[in-house]
């Protein structure tokens, strides 16, 4: 009998083992980490130890934790943060200062090791004085150029007002901006200060490299705080409110600061690297910054007299030499003096000389190989046409020059046509280049402009009277385009169809908000990228042929007229040029003309880039409690109430 019972025992205990593991067999642990205690204690005062010991009630586990725990003030030396099964442990290496509140931020980093419930925002605090500083300051870092959130950048006061400060003096307290470029700064004390932000590269908490991006103010803040009501919603599910409840807090202020962070240009001039020679008939020139003052090339096994046919960019730190003659193209190492102007310690500049071999990737044996075996392979297929009685060439032609034409089968009525070369050229014969105009059934000879584009040597703008609703014919003869080499361009023909107007919309914006007259609008695509650029006149600004779609908008102050966004320089106190987004979408029709008003300052930065654009999105991994246990009560047709419990 009792043999038999022991067995009815056992197999009751087997079921209830195997229902743990069904839906309905129990309740999830949604419960965070608890802290039960802490070496010091939190919020002590007199503190003379560097090690922190924090436990909990479970095993705890952090993420992220380099990027998201933040010890203020600023440590120099990186303190060593670890987990240890129920406790965390905190050794700072810097010295304590004397009555100093000191706060380390661990963001959300810390959830329970098995399920992952997040403790939340949690800070521990403590002060070497006899008080612990309680204020808080927070606001948001955008970048300036596009009103992009900033993330992980640094963000400090000081309570020295000087500009000199951010030059010479570590960060006095520092927090640093999450994914959504929102920083607070805690364990403030009472006082007047101004605040900055720092992409500290070199972990000294100073700006002293022009590669840092920074933000600063010349306004300064008195931190203050005051009781308040926030509304918190409680939950039944993941779709039905429990509860709205009002919860007091208290308020710090400020709380809305805005810095828009720019990186300054990099006036440090140096060669990037050794001279590029990937194609036999160039070489370049890669410095990281530009200067009128070209360098000056001395051949050392070559004469450089009239050897070179020069192609520098805009802002002339790219600089590319063309060989002329093709002795040179055919000579795999040129050998020579390089003098150019580059800065030294103290940012001056100075000549440097060098002595630089610039060597063909792809030597001229290997090239006359490759060459030689397209000339068999050639022979060969006219061989082959030959003995099937087709037509064939007994003399192989030429390479033609191939010009590569941007132009369009269905065109705007305000596109601007390019031609891009592949090589410079020697010849342009713009007698060869024909535009038609199909009216009823005959086409007629139409004017247009061919030119060099603005700082270029190989594009070249065709502009015409594009006519709406009009077909043309854009004609090339052979041989209108030759380069240095000899090379001659084929023979090309274009269609073109312009579009009608009834295909387009028309967007009229009336800026106010702001004086200054020379704000430039730019229409954006999806992906915040410019598609038109207009200046305002007269508050004004017009965007004609447009094809139906959504576009967004975005606008800068041109303070020195130059026609594009310049960013800022601490040193000339000068910010970036200030950016505007309008703050919502815009819808445009076929044949229909939309006017908007916008108040370029009406919207709170922070707010003015559409979400649709913005980049810089909200950290996915930020942990959140989760209520599963409510699912499942719902599933089971039960009432669920949390309930504290005790682990």
């Amino acid at each position: 009998m009792k043999k038999l019972l022991y067995i009815v025992c056992l197999v009751c205990a087997i079921v209830s083992c195997a229902r743990m593991g069904q839906p309905d067999g129990g309740w999830y642990d949604d419960d965070p980490p608890r802290i039960i205690g802490s070496t010091p204690a939190d919020g002590a005062t007199g503190v003379t130890t560097q090690k922190i010991t924090i436990q909990f009630d479970e095993y705890i586990k952090m993420t992220n934790a380099t990027e998201k725990v933040i010890v203020s003030p600023p440590q120099l030396e990186m303190p060593e943060i670890k987990e240890a099964g129920k406790k965390i442990v905190v050794e700072l290496k810097d010295s304590l200062k004397p009555n100093t509140t000191y706060t380390i931020d661990f963001s959300d980093a810390i959830t329970d090791n098995n399920e992952g419930n997040p403790l939340g925002n949690y800070t521990f605090t403590f002060s070497t004085g006899e008080q612990i500083d309680t204020f808080e300051v927070a606001g948001n870092v955008l970048d300036a150029s596009n009103l992009e959130p900033v993330k992980g950048i640094q963000v400090g006061l000081y309570d020295d007002l000087s500009d000199s400060a951010f030059k010479t003096k570590p960060l006095l307290r520092v927090s640093r901006t999450d994914g959504r470029g929102r920083f607070v700064i805690k364990g403030v004390a009472p006082g007047e200060y101004r605040v900055f932000a720092l992409q500290d590269a070199d972990g000294n908490y100073v700006f002293n490299q022009k590669s840092e991006m920074i933000a600063f103010s010349h306004q300064t803040y008195r931190p203050s705080s005051k009781p308040d009501i926030r509304q918190d919603t409680i939950w039944k599910d993941t779709l039905h409110i429990d509860n709205i409840i009002q919860v007091p807090y208290i308020h710090y202020y400020p709380d809305d600061i805005v810095l828009l962070a720019f990186q300054e240009v990099q006036t440090d001039r140096y060669l990037l690297k050794q001279p590029e020679r990937t194609e036999p008939n160039r070489f370049t020139l890669y410095f990281s910054y530009g200067n009128p003052e070209l360098p000056v090339i001395k051949g050392l096994n070559f004469d450089e007299q009239d050897a070179f046919l020069l192609e520098a960019s805009a802002k002339k730190d790219t600089l590319t030499y063309w060989l002329r003659d093709t002795m040179l193209v055919n000579q795999d190492t040129l050998q020579m003096e390089l003098s150019y102007l580059m800065t030294d310690s103290a940012g001056l500049l100075y000549t440097q000389v060098d002595t630089v071999d610039v060597l063909a990737k792809t030597t001229y044996e290997k090239r006359m190989k490759d060459r030689k075996k397209a000339i068999e392979d050639w022979e060969k297929k006219q061989e082959k046409l030959k003995k099937r009685g087709e037509d064939y060439d007994s003399i192989m032609p030429p390479e033609p020059l191939k010009v590569k034409y941007n132009v369009k089968q269905q065109m705007d009525p305000d596109y601007v046509a390019t031609f891009e070369m592949p090589t410079p050229l020697a010849r342009c014969d713009t007698s060869a280049i024909h535009l038609y105009t199909k009216i009823d059934t005959l086409w007629y000879n139409t004017p247009y402009e061919f030119r060099r584009k603005d700082s270029t040597l190989r594009t070249y703008e065709f502009i015409a009277e594009w006519q709406p609703d009009t077909e043309y014919s854009l004609e090339v003869d052979s041989a209108a385009f030759v380069d240095i080499y000899g090379f001659a361009s084929d023979s090309y023909k274009q269609g073109i169809k312009v579009h009608s107007m009834d295909d387009y919309a028309t967007l009229l914006m009336q800026l106010n908000g702001i004086n200054d007259t020379t704000v430039i609008v730019e229409l954006l695509d999806k992906g915040d990228k410019a598609l038109k650029q207009v200046r305002a006149e007269n508050g004004n600004v017009e965007f004609f042929y447009l094809a139906p779609g959504t576009y967004y908008l975005r606008a800068f102050v041109d303070r020195n007229g130059n026609g594009k966004w310049d960013t800022g320089c601490y040193d000339d106190d000068l910010q970036a040029e200030e950016v505007y987004y309008y703050p919502q979408a815009i819808e445009c029709k076929a044949k229909f003309d939309v006017t908007l008003p916008w108040s370029l300052k009406g919207t709170p930065l922070p707010r003015q880039k559409p979400g649709v654009i913005t980049k810089q999105k909200p950290d996915k991994e930020q942990q959140k409690l989760r209520n599963r246990n409510a699912e499942r009560a719902r599933q089971l047709g039960i009432e669920y109430v949390k309930k504290e419990t005790v682990k």
